[in-house]
């Protein structure tokens, strides 16, 4: 779950990090009243689930209340990347001497937390790296072991932040990776992390991104689904409980497993198709659940074929099949469809589909197979 900016640096000041006084506002008449409260002069700036909205024109320091009135009539409604402001974070401004980069996140290949650190905040941290990768200081962290404070303090020396920084950015980074791994987030980024002419370390925004699989563990967080970014069909995918994402391809996907369903818009490119979404059933697939995943699918109109690619596990093979045909009852498919049906008691499974396949229902042996047929088909 990505969050907004304000619901990030709610989040970690819940960690005790230091972030500036602010109020959402969705109207101009809101944001100018929050402004009054906090006192000028404050930054307007558009709340979207994208990056480069300094760039876009979604970030503005405002002097008095008639720049905000301003700022916040054009920020509202401009289109961001494709994202609509329709909320602006009104903030108390704050005076800069230096900005830097932090985050932390997880590097599965190493499967370590990965830590970045970089003097050279306020840009784009893709842009350092590859123009400057040596001002990037890079820490890998075993979470048996987590992140101690001797080690930070050498993370903060190789970044070369300056000694005025020291103490604040040790503590600030301690606090970050609390925030990081108690509140199970996948992304934690500030950016920038400023140095205050006073000497302060301090919060100037925030990137968070939280795992949803952890709601069980932080009922508060349901609060942030209702905000999530998603096109019509996420959107129907995600009130069906599916695991969804929307692709710009032409071969819908079904996949129980989240793995598999990788690798199965990863073997439709290969086959010279475009797949037009990733969609994971889970474990099961029985009718509810199939029957959702091609209600979706089937509203999509750039799917022109549809592949079902299924591996049994604890979910048996003949269950799957009867959840396949029923759900096939429920939904008028206009695209034809392309089954891979294997793992347990695949061999039952297949023999219940064989009598009801058709030209717009076929059964492939192989996911190649099976991937190649259902792109033909998508023509």
């Amino acid at each position: 779950m990505d969050l907004f900016e304000h619901q990030g640096k709610e989040f970690f000041a819940g960690y005790g990090l230091p972030v500036s006084a602010g109020e959402a506002a969705f109207t101009v008449a809101d944001a100018v009243a929050a402004a009054q409260r906090l006192g000028t002069p404050v930054m307007v700036k558009a709340q979207v689930h994208t990056g480069g909205r300094g760039k876009a024109g979604g970030v503005k320091h405002a002097a008095d209340l008639d720049a905000v009135r301003q700022h916040a009539d054009r920020i509202l409604g401009l289109d961001i990347k494709g994202h609509i402001v329709r909320r602006v974070w009104i903030e108390e401004a704050s005076d800069i001497a230096e900005e830097y980069y932090a985050s932390f996140t997880l590097d599965r290949s190493a499967k370590l937390h990965l830590g970045m650190l970089s003097a050279q905040g306020g840009v784009e941290i893709e842009t350092v790296a590859e123009t400057n990768p040596e001002a990037v200081a890079k820490i890998w962290i075993d979470p048996l072991d987590g992140l101690t404070e001797a080690v930070c303090r050498d993370w903060v020396a190789a970044a070369n932040l300056p000694p005025a920084a020291l103490e604040g950015a040790v503590e600030i980074l301690l606090k970050l990776y609390d925030a990081y791994t108690r509140g199970d987030a996948d992304l934690v980024e500030i950016n920038p992390l400023i140095l205050t002419p006073e000497g302060s370390v301090h919060v100037l925004d925030a990137k968070v991104t939280l795992d949803g699989n952890s709601e069980f563990r932080h009922p508060d967080y349901r609060q942030y689904d209702a905000t999530q970014t998603r096109d019509e069909r996420e959107e129907a995918a995600h009130a069906r409980g599916l695991q969804y994402v929307g692709l710009d391809g032409s071969v819908g996907v079904i996949a129980n497993g989240a793995g598999l369903a990788m690798s199965t818009v990863d073997v439709v490119n290969q086959v010279g198709g475009s797949p037009a979404n990733f969609l994971d059933i889970g474990g099961g697939a029985n009718a509810d659940v199939m029957a959702g995943a091609l209600e979706v699918i089937n509203n999509d109109p750039a799917v022109k074929a549809i592949f079902i690619n299924i591996f049994g596990g604890i979910t048996r093979g003949e269950e799957i099949a009867g959840g396949i045909l029923e759900a096939m009852q429920r939904v008028e498919i206009d695209s034809p469809i392309v089954i891979r049906l294997d793992g347990t008691n695949a061999t039952e499974g297949r023999a219940m589909l064989e009598p009801h396949l058709t030209d717009d229902l076929l059964m492939q042996p192989t996911m190649l197979d099976a991937a190649r047929r259902v792109v033909e088909l998508a023509g």
